[in-house]
């Protein structure tokens, strides 16, 4: 398809876990990621999901965060979006609103038939009903993750799978 508009839409935290299990570095250069994933195919819109830090983090870890998001949105036609976290009753911490928010995302700009393929950069199983509901739009849905880190059941309904352990990853982390 030769004018292919992608959408990308980035579970951040399911991409920095990946990254962190895999490649033992989280320091992404996003637009190049976003380079590689693409495939010379024009983008529509790339949406980047995470929650911010709370104040019981540390400072250092919390401002370093915070410039991360800030260099995001100097990329050209990259939204950064917030969740919440929430610490459960055990005292562990759960992101709250980021499935939701990219599954809400993702379906009404299939509705508006802003893009033609959405590439989902998380291999949270999750997602199974997401991907089957946009490809009823008549959409492409990709998924993109390092195979250890993606369910069998999400790759099962994807059109296409890339596994991020076959990207130039010299060129994308730092």
């Amino acid at each position: 398809m030769p004018a292919e508009r992608v959408a990308i839409f980035i579970d951040g935290s399911n991409l920095y876990n990946g990254m962190r299990e895999n490649l033992r570095n989280t320091r992404v250069n996003l637009a190049e990621l976003i380079n590689q994933l693409l495939r010379d195919r024009p983008l529509f819109r790339t949406y980047y999901y995470n929650a911010p830090l709370t104040d019981d983090y540390d400072e250092e870890l919390r401002e370093g965060q915070q410039r991360f998001f800030d260099s995001l949105r100097r990329i050209p036609y990259v939204t950064v979006r917030f969740g919440k976290l929430h610490r459960r009753p055990d005292g562990s911490m759960v992101e709250k609103g980021i499935d939701v928010a990219i599954a809400v995302e993702a379906l009404s700009l299939a509705y508006e038939d802003a893009y033609d393929t959405a590439l989902l950069v998380s291999g949270d199983g999750d997602y199974v009903e997401l991907v089957e509901a946009v490809k009823r739009r008549g959409k492409h849905v990709e998924c993109a993750m390092f195979r250890n880190q993606s369910a069998g059941t999400l790759l099962e309904h994807v059109d296409l799978f890339q596994n991020l352990d076959e990207l130039d990853w010299s060129r994308i982390v730092f």
